[in-house]
């Protein structure tokens, strides 16, 4: 008999799928790794299952504590979804830009969720990584995993990611695309694609309203770069240590609107339903295009999959209140077809009119 012994076995070796209409008009070949064909449909299962798991090795948790952590939506999902298995109570802080379904998908798990301001400054009580590090200290028994600090993050990435895309690709690799957010999946698959070829261009995907493509140009945390986006997923408005800006070769911004019809069109022209940094992954392609040859390879990393976007990038009018698409314009074509059409009538049957008038009355 062949199966899993629980649902983390089957954790990683994500396929890569070629995308071909969306892309029809871009020189190469492009290749997505769908990261949604994970068990909790995110690339965060990755690292939540390496970090928890190399915890336990080193003695710093066991059944029965409370793992706690700071996260997008799809980390804590992750979480929820191996504390479950392993024993472990969760509790998650979450920004309030995060989708309903998010928030539902991590309570379903178990997990405790606190919801904090999507503006509040990092180093503000409110915030949710500050709220974490409260949590940590007044809990017993509690571990803060620190995603963006926790260099296990990049590490996982280093031993599964970046050898399964080198594998897929036969080490054809070209370039790779990837959102910036903690830098985990970033950094540690660009770090043993590099090892393998240095000359694999590493492409990072960044928001407007974040600090890491600032940062990555001049070395200096400007917090004028911040201000509110829509887009979860990438960006920071802190510096992780997960970022490993030196085997960067690009960082390209795109934005929330141009993210969000990207994921739309892959979902209609590819069946691909996927979420929204994925959207911005493919922009970035978009954005790369005039720099691209038809031998070039690109793998373009789709972190999570749509579902947990149904409320916002999939949703009418979610997009028609952001202002990423119009209000549909009333059609009044048939409109005016019908009254050109009666105008034609009536001058027919006035000449007829006219005509029997005339042979009748002999006007």
């Amino acid at each position: 008999m062949k199966y899993f012994n629980n649902v983390l076995a089957t954790i990683g070796n994500t396929p890569l799928i070629k995308l071909n209409q969306v892309v029809n008009e871009i020189p190469g070949t492009i290749l997505a790794k769908v990261e949604g064909f994970n068990p909790g449909q995110s690339a965060k299962d990755r690292i939540a299952l390496y970090m928890i798991e190399r915890a336990e090795r080193e003695g710093k948790i066991k059944p029965g504590d409370v793992i706690i952590e700071a996260t997008s939506g799809n980390t804590g999902y992750s979480l929820a979804m191996i504390c479950a298995l392993k024993g472990y109570k969760c509790v998650l802080t979450v920004t309030s830009k995060a989708s309903q379904e998010k928030l539902s998908l991590l309570r379903s798990m178990g997990a405790e969720v606190v919801v904090c301001p999507a503006d509040a400054e990092p180093e503000d009580p409110l915030s949710y990584y500050s709220r974490a590090e409260q949590l940590a200290e007044e809990i017993p028994n509690a571990f803060y995993l620190a995603q963006n600090f926790n260099l296990d993050n990049q590490q996982a990435h280093y031993m599964s990611t970046g050898p399964e895309i080198w594998e897929q690709t036969e080490g054809k690799i070209t370039h790779y695309v990837c959102c910036a957010g903690t830098g985990g999946t970033l950094s540690g698959t660009a770090r043993f694609l590099k090892e393998m070829n240095p000359d694999v261009q590493v492409i990072a995907v960044d928001a407007y309203g974040s600090v890491l493509k600032k940062f990555w140009e001049t070395g200096i945390f400007d917090p004028s770069e911040i201000y509110p986006y829509k887009v979860e997923g990438l960006g920071k408005t802190i510096i992780p240590d997960n970022v490993n800006f030196d085997v960067i070769d690009d960082f390209i911004k795109v934005t929330d609107r141009n993210s969000a019809l990207r994921a739309r069109e892959l979902a209609r022209m590819e069946g691909l339903m996927v979420g929204y940094s994925s959207g911005a992954a493919l922009e970035c392609v978009f954005k790369l295009r005039k720099q691209l040859k038809p031998t070039d390879v690109v793998v373009v990393l789709f972190p999570d999959h749509g579902s947990r976007y149904l409320g916002k990038i999939y949703n009418d009018d979610w997009m028609k209140q952001q202002g990423y698409i119009k209000e549909p314009q009333e059609d009044h074509s048939n409109y005016l077809y019908s009254y050109k059409n009666f105008r034609r009538i009536y001058r027919v049957y006035r000449r007829k009119y006219s005509r029997y008038l005339r042979q009748t009355l002999k006007i």
